[in-house]
């Protein structure tokens, strides 16, 4: 399986943006990746 390129902590910190009124979509531009990969993350799975 390929690991991520993100970081543990840049995952947690675009669900917590997420989790305090930011639009998803507004993280996901601002991160650099897809909103799919966004709801990967916060159901659980890792890309």
């Amino acid at each position: 399986m390929k690991g991520s390129r993100f970081s543990e902590e840049q995952i947690v910190y675009a669900i917590r943006q997420a989790g305090s009124r930011v639009p998803v979509g507004h993280v996901c531009w601002q991160l650099g990746f897809a909103e799919q990969t966004f709801y990967a993350w916060k159901r659980g799975t890792r890309i």
